[in-house]
């Protein structure tokens, strides 16, 4: 019989010996450590990597050009499908009026994500950057690999050639979306429509060779198991031994009103035990960000204590969530009131963590 007390202290003494443990030692420990023990030391690690005691966050709006999309995800309550009344395509005075609103509330980035629209050309996606640059001095964090993924398959180029291009055109950073889980049994069940879990490593392994930053995505509590989540976690730990090109990592739980997947939206609990795990498991991603939108301001404080180091965004705007009927909205006084209240200084951030304003 398997002595999992030996073997918790085991792996306990190899994290506080910044060791590097197994996706199989991880399982142990998510199946095995109680909550404040992942926390806590998930926590030290946090400490030891950012010791200046700032919680960052970043002013920006996410801008959805289009709903319309033909990968028809299961876990998805906003797509529209082609031919639906409710459908649409941003207009370019529309997408102005977003990003003007933005600068005047202090924003510095859009987030620019659209569904997979049969219509969109990759000339469309070109001509939207160069307006966005021509008329608007702003960061442009754009376009998940299950959007470039489209755009290959639409222009029938090369993923380096359609990044080139998207970069010459004026994105300036991925977001790491799309990625769900990153074990192909589990997306055909929820997101049959998108890119396999090796093209979406591939897209982003291309993309931090071409010098574009992005983030990594983790969307738990669905129709996956345990060492699906690990699994994830370990191809992610992988590719960025390789690239060094993913500035945070993002895990957040699945929202199930409205979807196609009946399942109870995932605990405070998990949701900690998760996030805390990727902290110690994710020893090469410097920065984990906490899911206030999906969690709200109680959850994301004590995330701050369990490995998280940033809020991500205003969130100016958010459609995708939203339409899952999670609806938390906090203006960046009230995140500054927050991460003070934890006990930590604010930061205001660009997309590469660098230090824009101390709050």
């Amino acid at each position: 019989m398997i002595n999992h007390d030996k073997e918790i202290k085991n792996i306990l003494d190899k994290i506080h010996n910044e060791r590097r443990i197994t996706k199989e030692e991880a399982l142990i420990l998510y199946q095995k450590a109680d909550l404040l023990t992942l926390g806590a030391l998930a926590n030290c690690i946090r400490q030891k990597l950012h010791p200046e005691n700032f919680v960052t966050y970043i002013v920006d709006r996410n801008i959805n050009y289009t709903n319309i999309c033909n990968s028809k995800c299961r876990f998805c309550a906003f797509y529209k499908e082609e031919g639906s009344k409710d459908g649409y395509v941003i207009s370019k005075e529309e997408l102005s009026q977003k990003i003007e609103g933005t600068i005047q509330l202090g924003g510095i980035q859009i987030l620019l994500q659209g569904g997979l629209n049969p219509k969109l050309n990759l000339e469309y996606y070109e001509n939207l950057l160069h307006y966005i640059k021509f008329h608007h001095k702003i960061h442009i964090h754009g376009f998940s690999p299950p959007e470039i993924i489209h755009m290959c398959r639409q222009s029938g180029l090369s993923i380096f050639k359609v990044l080139k291009r998207l970069i010459a055109a004026g994105l300036d950073s991925m977001p790491g979306g799309g990625a769900e889980i990153l074990v192909d049994s589990v997306r055909e069940k929820v997101s049959p429509g998108k890119c396999n879990s090796e093209k979406w490593l591939e897209v982003m392994e291309i993309a931090h060779q071409t010098g574009l930053k992005t983030t990594a995505t983790m969307m738990f509590g669905h129709l996956e198991f345990l060492e699906n989540r690990l699994e994830h976690l370990d191809k992610i730990r992988q590719l960025q031994d390789r690239t060094k090109g993913f500035t945070a990592f993002i895990p957040w739980p699945f929202q199930p009103k409205n979807t196609q997947i009946k399942k109870q939206t995932t605990s405070g609990f998990e949701y900690l035990k998760v996030l805390a795990l990727s902290r110690i498991f994710l020893d090469n991603i410097i920065n984990i960000q906490a899911s206030w939108v999906t969690q709200g301001a109680k959850i994301a404080q004590i995330a701050l204590t369990f490995g998280a180091n940033d809020l991500g965004s205003t969130m100016i705007e958010e459609n995708v969530v939203a339409a899952a009927g999670v609806s938390f909205r906090l203006p960046e006084s009230e995140l500054i009131r927050i991460i003070k209240d934890a006990g930590f200084q604010a930061g205001r951030r660009t997309m590469d963590y660098a230090l824009l304003k101390k709050r």
